[in-house]
């Protein structure tokens, strides 16, 4: 799950990390009552958006009176920002953080992540920061500096200091240094986190160093321990078809294709678009129900297939075992009963009581067209599609 940057921020304030003040706005009305009662004069705005690359975008803006502050908000509120990490849709700003300035002197970067080839966090450094910090993991490795942390959560003093050496500082920086990267991996840890970065983290002429701006992405199986940080999901960033999923707790990410897939088990999903991309299909999602999934689950699945505009032709692959196929056949059946397939439905299934879940298709008087295998089920679908162009 990931969190707003003002979101972040509160993480690193409430573990005693230094950022600049700042204040979260959603309309015009709210940011004039912040500028009177704040007597603001210059700002940083910046939109809230599940994405990096706000600065290119032009989703950050610097104000130097109090209406130039709220003619930047009035742009950047409703703003869409299209980049590499939000996919051609993009994601629309519903907030805008109006923050201090600072007297920048240089930019570091600090990151936490997991380390999938190592099984481990670790801790990433360098001492350029900023906005183009993956040109300089690209252009100049050796200013990169990764660090596995001890499963214990804690760096040893040695580690500490050669972390400290590579970044170059030294007596009172060293100690602010040393504070920061101590706190940034017990948030890290605390919150069960993915990815905790600072970028920049900035040293100010006055000798301090500041998390100028963060990113937090929460491991989704933790959040059933982590309430507070669960509140804090904005699906407004989300596909509005992923958003939908994820309240019935399904596993849902929406793709550029036309052939809705819904199938019970990742291996199984992944196998069904590998195939479908065989016979020279796209498919438009993965959609993974679950190998447990209630009939309900199944018929709010279908139903998302059936909402979205792209989708042209729905393959259903589904193996029966926890999930028997009357479950799946009654599902659909559930789904149709209040939506009209306007779609070929192409379903192949295998497992228990896969004969009587057949049956109750068949007896449903639903136009589906039922296959016997997998690349079966994958030809006609493809074909569905080829015979509506």
């Amino acid at each position: 799950m990931h969190l707003h940057e003002y979101q972040a921020k509160m993480v690193l304030q409430e573990h005693n990390i230094p950022i600049p003040d700042f204040v979260v706005v959603s309309d015009i009305a709210e940011a004039e009552n912040v500028l009177r009662s704040l007597k603001l004069s210059n700002a940083v705005l910046k939109v809230q958006v599940h994405a990096g690359g706000r600065g290119k975008a032009g989703g950050i803006k610097m104000a130097k009176s109090p209406n130039e502050i709220l003619d930047s908000i009035r742009t950047l509120l409703g703003m869409k920002i299209v980049n590499a990490q939000t996919g051609k849709e993009g994601v629309v700003a519903n907030q805008v953080m109006i923050s201090s300035t600072v007297n920048i002197e240089k930019e570091y970067y600090l990151a936490i992540t997991i380390d999938r080839h190592i099984g481990q966090a670790v801790l990433i450094a360098s001492q350029e920061g900023g906005m183009d910090i993956e040109e300089v993991a690209a252009r100049s490795p050796e200013k990169i500096k990764t660090l596995p942390i001890p499963l214990n959560g804690h760096f040893r003093n040695y580690q500490l200091i050669e972390i400290l050496k590579f970044m170059g500082w030294s007596d009172e920086l060293a100690e602010q240094g040393k504070a920061i990267i101590k706190n940034l991996t017990e948030a890290f840890f605390h919150c069960d986190a993915l990815l905790l970065e600072i970028n920049p983290l900035v040293l100010s002429r006055e000798g301090q160093l500041i998390a100028l701006d963060a990113k937090l992405t929460i491991d989704d199986n933790a959040l059933f321990r982590q309430s507070q940080l669960a509140e804090w999901d904005d699906p407004t960033q989300l596909n509005p078809f992923e958003a939908r999923a994820k309240e019935f707790d399904l596993a849902y990410i929406a793709l550029e294709g036309n052939i809705g897939c819904m199938v019970n088990g990742a291996g199984l999903a992944m196998a069904t678009m590998d195939i479908i991309q065989h016979y020279g299909g796209k498919p438009a999602n993965f959609l993974d129900v679950g190998g447990g999934a209630s009939e309900e689950k199944i018929a709010e699945g279908f139903k998302i297939l059936l909402s979205d505009p792209k989708v042209e032709a729905i393959l259903v692959n589904i193996f029966g075992g926890i999930m028997n196929c009357v479950t799946l056949a009654g599902g659909i059946i559930s789904a149709t009963s209040d939506s009209t397939v306007h779609v070929p439905v192409v379903i192949r299934m295998e497992g228990t009581n896969v004969e009587t879940g057949r049956k109750l298709l068949a007896d449903s008087a639903l136009d589906i067209i039922i296959a016997n295998d997998l690349a079966e089920a994958a030809e006609k679908a493809v074909a569905a599609v080829r015979r509506k162009k």
